[in-house]
């Protein structure tokens, strides 16, 4: 009689090789006034520190401008003006996220970046409705860590305008 073998959470890549999904279940955390967040590390390309602007007409008022990243022009969102929280100057410890998203790239302004944290589908609880509309379609979910809880942000739904 033959075995039944569990497959495991193995993908093939494109040379058909069998590989692990390794950014499954992690996510780059940040602090946001006094909150701390997360983004799945999958969307993030790289971190950087905090660099002139060049503004743009016509824009929502939390998309600051423009930035020129290795001769790319990239969108740069104030993650704060998004969610509609008070400003904060901007310091040594303010960060841009790079983030791409459906091939396109997009800078996300934190107050500062934490850490990558594994945080498993289990311990992700769905966010309660707060019925304050728009900032709740942001939240994927509430992951706990340890004594501490992320809200985990949707990065489509964020940069969606």
């Amino acid at each position: 009689m033959a075995e039944v073998m569990e497959k495991d959470p193995l993908e093939l890549d494109d040379a058909g090789y069998e590989t692990e999904d390794t950014q499954k279940d992690k996510f780059l955390t940040f602090f946001l006034a006094n909150e701390d967040y997360g983004i799945a590390i999958q969307h993030v390309i790289e971190i950087i520190g905090i660099q002139k602007i060049t503004e743009v007409p016509d824009m929502p008022t939390f998309v600051k401008g423009v930035i020129n990243l290795r001769g790319k022009v990239i969108p740069v969102m104030d993650v704060r003006a998004r969610f509609g929280l008070p400003g904060q100057e901007y310091d040594e410890r303010t960060c841009i996220i790079v983030v791409n998203v459906d091939d396109q790239s997009t800078g996300l302004i934190v107050d500062r970046v934490c850490e990558v944290a594994d945080i498993p589908s289990e311990n992700v609880e769905p966010a309660p409705g707060s019925g304050k509309g728009q900032v709740d379609s942001y939240i994927m979910g509430l992951g706990k860590v340890g004594d501490r809880v992320k809200i985990l942000l949707d990065a489509r739904r964020l940069l969606a305008i």
